[in-house]
């Protein structure tokens, strides 16, 4: 009788998380009703295009936001390895995109009068193809020869060498090609806006959210959702059983660390056009996007789209509301995340 009794009462016990946010919405009943409906009302208007253009940012934002965390939580979640030299591989992928489409012009930064003939440059859509395919061999020959000594050892380790490898990698890209930024044009087919009644929206940053939407998703279904992804799950958490079934663990770790780099590169592709590709252009995103994967979770593939795309709005909200508070305000979210819940918010619980 007794237990019955405990078990009818732990099923009328509301969960923490349904009690919190009923206490929060009360509390902003409650503002709202002291300070104003009207005055509330006036606090948060802004003009529509405003308001569409700072969202269409932060969307463009937490695109690169998703791949690139979608790429390091892969790296993390199935090899363990904190890779610091994601943001130099994002930076790569960009200037591997540039180099196809313009070759006559960074030949001659690195030897004049070299040349080669027009026909052998590539353009925007090629390289969104190439240029991961190239950043992720020169994955596969860092995974072989560097990084794969680190798997049993501890994470600082692997944070350290990846740190080196990133200045690096960027080291060298500036002495090649200097700092200024190098332009890199919208292709034809992208170009222009579309009128959307309250605001323009340009084509090109409509594809880079689209694009970045479907590749998170395609990666999400054949980790989470194939019997390749359950394969390499299993590889990472038991390897000597699943080399025992005929599989060849090794390989299959090294292609994923080189996928991983290749969703940076595809990444780095798709930034080119928005952003002048220069040697610093990983550096400026790759500690926000380590916030962004400590919030959705370290290793969560799920984690790391949804906070992604999650944590560009609420910049892009911030800059309309509070600009003062849009460099911080995804900081400020990890720390109160780290407090409540250490493992993120679609992270497992050690």
């Amino acid at each position: 009788m007794s237990s019955t009794l405990a078990i009818q009462q732990r099923r009328q016990k509301l969960p923490k998380g349904l009690i919190w946010t009923g206490i929060a919405i009360a509390v902003l009943v409650a503002v709202v009703l002291v300070v104003g409906v009207q005055t509330v009302g006036t606090f948060f208007y802004r003009p529509m295009p405003l308001l569409m253009g700072q969202l269409l940012l932060g969307l463009i934002n937490g695109a690169f936001y998703a791949l690139l965390s979608l790429g390091l939580a892969i790296i993390f979640g199935m090899l363990n390895i904190i890779n610091f030299a994601h943001g130099a591989l994002f930076m790569m992928g960009a200037f591997v995109a540039w180099m196809l489409l313009t070759p006559n012009t960074w030949l001659a930064m690195i030897s004049p009068g070299l040349s080669v003939p027009d026909w052998l440059s590539l353009g925007y859509w090629p390289a969104l193809i190439v240029a991961p395919l190239v950043v992720g061999a020169f994955g596969l020959l860092l995974e072989r020869t560097i990084i794969r000594r680190l798997y049993k050892l501890d994470h600082l380790y692997g944070l350290l060498l990846t740190f080196g490898l990133a200045l690096i990698i960027e080291g060298l890209f500036r002495n090649a090609f200097g700092s200024s930024g190098m332009p890199y044009r919208i292709p034809a087919a992208l170009q222009g806006a579309t009128n959307l009644g309250f605001m323009f929206m340009p084509n090109y940053r409509g594809w880079v959210v689209l694009a970045a939407a479907v590749m998170c998703l395609v990666t999400w279904i054949v980790i989470e959702k194939t019997s390749l992804g359950a394969t390499l799950r299993a590889a990472t958490e038991n390897p000597g059983l699943v080399q025992a079934f005929g599989v060849n663990v090794p390989r299959m770790i090294s292609l994923t660390y080189a996928g991983g780099l290749a969703l940076a590169a595809f990444a780095g592709v798709l930034a080119a056009p928005i952003y002048s590709v220069n040697p610093n252009m990983g550096s400026n995103f790759i500690i926000t996007v380590f916030a962004v994967v400590v919030i959705g979770g370290m290793g969560s593939i799920l984690g790391s789209i949804v906070t992604g795309f999650g944590l560009g709005i609420v910049e892009g909200l911030t800059k309309v509301y509070y600009p003062q508070a849009s460099a911080t305000v995804i900081f400020v979210i990890m720390v109160i995340v780290l407090l409540a819940r250490p493992s993120g918010l679609f992270g497992r619980r050690s």
